[in-house]
């Protein structure tokens, strides 16, 4: 008797386990196919972006444009077109940085510049404007520092120096030139 009550309830577990997973995959959402191609698009765009970033007196501290910002889902990446930053701080330079492109990855502050990148400090008061161009630059906003390994160059008043890589410590005010420095003092320049 016991022989012929096994295969019954064994039956009904084995159904009820096969139900369950149907009704499981059926009330699921319908999954997205794997599709290759769809890892490099974007799921949004923003045009003509701007931002300001106001502090507890209500003084603006830095300020952000870009003609065009991609948000792409694969890696958590945000690209951005013509991006223009500036930053306002009490008592300190201006600084005002420029570039084609700019780059940020979600979980990271760094941000990735490229094409003419263009950075200029300059105190309202005084006439000690420093300027720099390279073709890629990386800023590290909380230690306030931005490097490159390409080319650079760097021009304060009359004095254009060429170098392959440099560290701005903006803190400190403080440029390190890494290689291939060559420097001029061009008379003839006007200072602005």
């Amino acid at each position: 008797m016991i022989h012929r009550l096994l295969p019954g309830p064994i039956l009904l577990l084995i159904v009820l386990a096969l139900l369950t997973f149907w009704l499981d995959q059926a009330i699921q959402q319908p999954r997205l196919r794997e599709d290759p191609s769809l890892d490099d698009q974007p799921d949004y765009i923003i045009e003509h972006l701007s931002g300001v970033q106001i502090d507890h007196h209500k003084a603006i501290r830095h300020f952000f444009s870009a003609e065009t910002m991609s948000h792409f889902p694969l890696g958590d990446k945000t690209h951005f077109e013509q991006v223009a930053l500036v930053s306002f701080q009490p008592n300190e330079p201006v600084v005002r940085v420029n570039a084609d492109r700019a780059e940020m990855t979600d979980g990271s502050h760094d941000i990735f510049l490229s094409g003419n990148v263009f950075i200029s400090r300059e105190k309202e008061a005084d006439d000690d404007k420093v300027t720099m161009a390279t073709q890629f630059l990386h800023l590290v906003p909380d230690t306030e520092i931005a490097k490159t390994d390409q080319p650079v160059t760097v021009i304060r008043r009359n004095t254009i120096v060429n170098a392959v890589g440099m560290e701005l410590n903006h803190r400190t005010g403080q440029i390190n030139l890494k290689s291939r420095v060559k420097a001029s003092d061009d008379k003839k320049r006007e200072t602005r």
